[in-house]
Parts: structure tokens; sequence; C-alpha cells
């Protein structure tokens, strides 16, 4: 953990001795009473946290606030429901590399029973963008859904102009040309593990998304996403 995130609700009350979070300070971080580590709050600002007293039961804690942090940069990711331990990656990664809104969609080729897997059904994703937060130094956590088909996905892009699918079989750009508007945002849409159908491409073409490769070079889902995404990231100026 980068920075260690609270939720609004925990503000003034002990953190339990139980709670990963007290583990890592005390026994990671190696803090003792006095001491101070980063802290965030979610979607609030940074700052820093006070170990004022070490109890049998959890921590009690004081924090410090700094500024608020800037908003996540208008990027859409739109990725094919994969194998869960795909999907963890992607979430985690993703994450900390800085998107807005993650919308995991049905696909033809991928399983329908991935949208019932444990990741999503218990709420496990939580946890891993949540990791991706921390290891970002951020505060700021993305939008996710899932299970959608991936024609309510397409009708979730809003105004973003800009539309790029990656595909390794009918592109017609380099994601290396992506070039929004000034201020403007991207969508970006990938795949499940085996790609898109022909109906897809042709709905994506019609959603407005140009059909994006990235070089000769097969990649796996989750590595293609974080590629695509650096290039979109240093396109919008972010990097």
């Amino acid at each position: 953990m980068n920075l260690i995130l609270f939720e609004e609700a925990e503000i003034g009350r002990p953190l339990p001795a139980e709670d990963e979070r007290a583990k890592h300070i005390l026994e990671v971080l190696r803090r003792q009473k006095g001491d101070d580590f980063d802290v965030g709050l979610i979607d609030g600002p940074k700052g820093k946290g006070l170990l004022k007293e070490v109890t049998e039961t959890g921590l009690v804690l004081e924090f410090r606030w700094g500024e608020e942090e800037p908003p996540l940069d208008p990027l859409v990711l739109i990725v094919g429901l994969s194998r869960p331990q795909t999907n963890r990656k992607i979430l985690r990664e993703a994450t900390a590399v800085g998107v807005q809104r993650m919308l995991f969609a049905l696909t033809e080729r991928g399983e329908p029973n991935y949208a019932s897997s444990r990741l999503w059904t218990t709420g496990e994703y939580k946890r891993h963008v949540l990791a991706g937060v921390e290891q970002a130094f951020s505060t700021r956590v993305p939008q996710v859904e899932y299970g959608m088909s991936l024609e309510e996905a397409l009708s979730e892009v809003g105004e973003l102009d800009v539309r790029y699918a990656l595909d390794n079989y009918e592109q017609t750009v380099s994601m290396g040309q992506v070039r929004p508007k000034s201020g403007g945002g991207i969508a970006l849409a990938v795949g499940s593990e085996r790609g898109w159908t022909g109906r897809e491409r042709d709905l994506l073409r019609d959603s407005g998304f140009l059909l994006a490769g990235m070089g000769e070079r097969v990649l796996r889902t989750e590595t293609a996403v974080i590629a695509a995404l650096a290039l979109a990231k240093a396109a919008i100026g972010s990097w």
C-alpha cells in the first residue's frame, strides 16, 4: 500500500486490530505511537495519518488532510468479460494507470458464466480496484460496471467522440495515431480473450469506433489493455 485509504464513515473511529490496514501500519510500515503515514479519503483529499495509540482492539488515529485530488482523466474502458484472473489484473492495473470508468461487457466469444464468477457476485472486484488506487498514490476511484451487453456498454460512452477498438485483423489505424481534441477524452474497447466477431466489429464501427492496432505482436488481453491505455494517456497529455 503506497497510500492507505479510508472511507468517510471510518474517520473518528478506532481502526480494528484485525483490519488489514492496521496490520500494514504496524507490521509493514512499522509505525509506532506518534508516527505518521500517508493516507487518503476515498474520492477526497490525501493527507497524513497520526498513530496516537495502539490498543488490544485497534489503532487510534488522527488525520490531517490536504487539498482535494484532481478528477480522473476522461478515459472510458470497455472490456469483454474474460477469465476472472485476467479481469483481476485489468481492474487493478487499469485503475493504477488511471481511468474514469470501466465497463466489463458480455461478448459473443466470451463465456457467459464469467459474469457470475465470485469476482463479481461477492464484490471482490472492489478490493482489486482499491488496490490499484492505493498503488497509484491516489484517492479517486473509477466507476466499474459489469454484465451488460456490448450494445449497452457502447451506449454508455456518452459524448466522447474519440473512440478506438483494438483489433488485430481489421485495424485501419494505429493506436499511436490517437489524437483527441484539446481537453477531450477517449473511449477504448478491448475484446475478450478471443477477440471480436464480425458482427461486433460492425457494431463498433456503427458506434463511431475506429479499429486500431498496436503492431503485429499478439498480446494478452491484460497487456493489451495497459499498453493501449498508456498510449491514450499520452495522447490526452496526461503523460
